[in-house]
């Protein structure tokens, strides 16, 4: 009889330990500030109406790549956002005639391999520049759930806010995003990033701007490839009803 009293305050000593333990471990539920719920929430009803109005435009693009300062290509591009909402872009310009071959022919494997590799990788900073702009709902809702974004003045007019977001789509990313609380949309975004090695930086400055009818969208967009010194700018402009 006393064996088994002892084998039942054995279990009930046992589960409070468990119990105990489990709420000691349990990590803890970050406080959230009233006033960024509601700016994150406006920012993403914000985003979604300007993908519904964007997609009734069709305007022009020209994307310059630059590189360490010096232009080597300009392209110019007619663009609609297609039905899964991702941009469809037609060439406007003429093709390209073949360039004359200068050199001998090791000299121009060497042209064409650096030509081809500067290539390919401002077409990875462009792909890797599309995932922050626009910014992910899903990404941003993420972002607040795990207490990753801060808000505070931006330092400009007084209705304009900031909100700075880490590891938003990789370890130790940051993207700045301000946004107008007035309009409730964004006027701005800053993204300090990487390609696939942390050393390799990848930095984004997105400039935001208003058609008449209110929709929002982006005007100028830079990425910089610090560690290859390339640069792609790209410009917006002539945005006209379908």
């Amino acid at each position: 009889m006393k064996s088994k009293i002892r084998n039942v305050f054995r279990r009930v000593f046992l589960s409070i330990v468990v119990l105990a333990a489990g709420v000691a471990f349990h990590p803890p539920v970050k406080a959230q500030n009233p006033e960024l719920q509601q700016r994150v929430a406006e920012l993403k009803e914000s985003m979604a109406k300007n993908k519904q109005s964007l997609a009734q435009y069709t305007w022009a693009e020209q994307v310059t790549i630059s590189l360490k300062g010096e232009q080597k290509k300009q392209q110019h591009f007619q663009v609609r956002l297609g039905p899964d909402g991702k941009p469809q872009k037609t060439s406007l310009d003429p093709p390209e005639a073949a360039p004359q071959p200068q050199g001998g022919r090791l000299k121009q494997r060497v042209v064409a391999k650096k030509k081809e590799e500067y290539k390919e990788y401002a077409d990875q900073m462009k792909e890797l520049a599309q995932q922050y702009v626009p910014p992910d709902k899903d990404k941003l809702q993420q972002a607040y759930e795990q207490g990753n974004i801060t808000l505070g003045p931006s330092g400009g007019a007084p209705n304009e806010l900031q909100l700075v977001i880490r590891n938003y789509l990789k370890p130790q990313d940051s993207m700045t995003l301000v946004f107008d609380k007035a309009q409730k949309e964004l006027l701005r975004l800053q993204v300090a990033s990487y390609m696939d090695d942390p050393k390799d930086a990848m930095n984004l400055t997105v400039q935001f701007s208003r058609l008449p009818d209110g929709t929002n969208h982006v005007s100028n967009l830079v990425i910089d490839g610090v560690s290859k010194q390339l640069n792609v700018a790209i410009q917006n402009s002539n945005y006209s009803h379908l």
